[in-house]
């Protein structure tokens, strides 16, 4: 019995001249590499690095305005190009905010400490946040939020200037409350009403007034 012929064509394709498949299975796993890192590449990462643990454990303690940090980092003589970078990271993460930075200081320290809204303007200011910031963030405090928690204050202290006479416990508590940062309206509203029901030392049927 005959053997098959092998295909003439099917042979010039396998053995083309300069055809090695070996060959460029080789010659594409010998890719060039990428470059490694220059030393001055190397240095400005290691700087980033620096810069966002600085500020993480600043983050970690309480929340921050932009200017705070930006402070800290110059304080750590970062490059201002690499200070920059960092804030503007962060804020696109939004871990520093101080539209919302100052929405919690007006709802904290109103409700906590019972600032009026001067205190909370100081205390915005001295963070170095925008001015329409901060008044965006007061615009939530109403004049009756101020006047509740100022009369709220009021109350609250004026058992303890009952040994005194009335133009002193005015005096005393008025100072309280300017020192929290009320208006004066609403301070003489606030004063008049809580010495009005503070009992007298000795006869809880006495009044200041």
């Amino acid at each position: 019995m005959a053997l098959p012929r092998k295909n003439p064509q099917l042979a010039k394709v396998s053995y083309l001249p300069g055809h090695d498949p070996a060959g460029e299975a080789g010659a594409a796993s010998a890719a060039p590499a990428p470059a490694a890192p220059t030393a001055t590449e190397q240095a400005a990462a290691r700087r980033a690095d620096r810069a966002a643990n600085v500020t993480m454990n600043a983050l970690t303690r309480r929340g921050m305005s932009r200017w705070e940090l930006e402070q800290i980092l110059i304080a750590r003589e970062l490059e201002p190009d690499e200070i920059e970078t960092e804030l503007d990271r962060l804020a696109g993460v939004g871990l520093i905010d101080d539209a919302a930075l100052a929405e919690t200081i007006v709802r904290t320290q109103h409700e906590r400490k019972g600032l009026g809204r001067s205190a909370l303007v100081a205390e915005m200011r001295r963070r170095h946040i925008d001015p329409d910031t901060i008044e965006e963030a007061l615009d939530a405090l109403g004049d009756d939020s101020e006047l509740a928690r100022a009369l709220e204050l009021a109350h609250k202290r004026a058992p303890q200037l009952r040994s005194l006479d009335q133009t002193t416990a005015k005096r005393r508590l008025t100072a309280f409350l300017m020192r929290k940062g009320y208006p004066s309206s609403v301070i003489r509203t606030a004063v008049d009403q809580a010495l009005d029901a503070a009992p007298d030392a000795g006869d809880s049927t006495v009044r200041f007034r």
